[in-house]
């Protein structure tokens, strides 16, 4: 059974680290939600990815077309958002196509996915449905996986070392947080952002220890925290007091398919 039924994580991961992303603070005393948080593409993309998954109704056949459909959908609603240039047009254009992305967008938005997938085989399929539409390039397609892989293990009730030994299979982490934090730098790749995620997650012993290590460690901040706490929201759960917060930087109706979505995996 499924350890509980939000999305949070990303979506907390994503508001905390927006105002990080291009003023980095390398430390882990900071306010979590400070002046100028807002909710970037990452959260509007993983509640994108939430909606397709409830508009196929459970004909996830249809999935491709339905995560267009929605991230286009919602998306337009958010032209400022942070979009990447790329996927900027990709939102806008009528006929959009995958170009060839391994951007670390796949992985912030894919976490939904692992909240209906009743088995590995089906979150690894339910992944590459979600991220090839755009993303598909074989490391934006792994760098998605493997974050969807370790959030759909976490909630059904895999141990943390487990979960590593998992991550391994997709990333080698001979590293840790500590030694890279002085040299790591901004990146928008999921090469270099999701085994820093993941490492993030590892070394942590709790949903607010993750987002704080992530935060600190720099670089592109509200999305290496939003793949991270994917982990983290799944494997411990998201605070209700820090989900509350976070709950008030989404609008009506982003608010509207969080808690649709989390009475449609129930």
């Amino acid at each position: 059974m499924k350890r509980n039924t939000k999305i949070m994580g990303a979506i907390v991961g994503d508001i905390v680290g927006s105002v990080y992303e291009f003023n980095n603070y390398c430390h882990k005393d900071f306010e979590l939600f400070s002046s100028g948080c807002f909710a970037t593409d990452d959260s509007i993309m993983t509640i994108s990815v939430a909606k397709a998954l409830m508009d196929c109704n459970g004909d996830y056949s249809r999935l491709s077309q339905c995560a267009v459909s929605a991230m286009q959908e919602i998306g337009r609603n958010y032209p400022g958002c942070g979009y990447g240039g790329r996927f900027y047009g990709w939102i806008f254009n009528d006929h959009p196509e995958p170009y060839e992305s391994y951007g670390n967008g796949a992985a912030m938005r894919v976490s939904p996915v692992a909240y209906v997938a009743e088995t590995l085989d089906e979150v690894k399929l339910l992944s590459e449905k979600v991220t090839a539409v755009s993303h598909n390039h074989p490391e934006g397609l792994k760098g998605a996986e493997a974050t969807a892989v370790g959030t759909w293990m976490a909630l059904n009730g895999y141990s943390k070392t487990e979960i590593i030994q998992e991550m391994e299979r997709y990333y080698t982490l001979d590293f840790t947080i500590d030694v890279i934090r002085p040299y790591y730098r901004f990146n928008e790749t999921c090469q270099q952002t999701v085994p820093q995620a993941i490492e993030c997650f590892k070394e942590a012993d709790g949903f607010e220890d993750t987002l704080r290590t992530a935060i600190s460690l720099g670089g592109d901040s509200d999305t290496l925290s939003a793949i991270a706490c994917s982990l983290a929201g799944a494997y411990y759960g998201v605070p209700e007091n820090i989900e509350q917060k976070a709950m008030t930087y989404l609008d009506s109706r982003l608010t509207k398919i969080v808690t649709a979505f989390e009475e449609f995996v129930v």
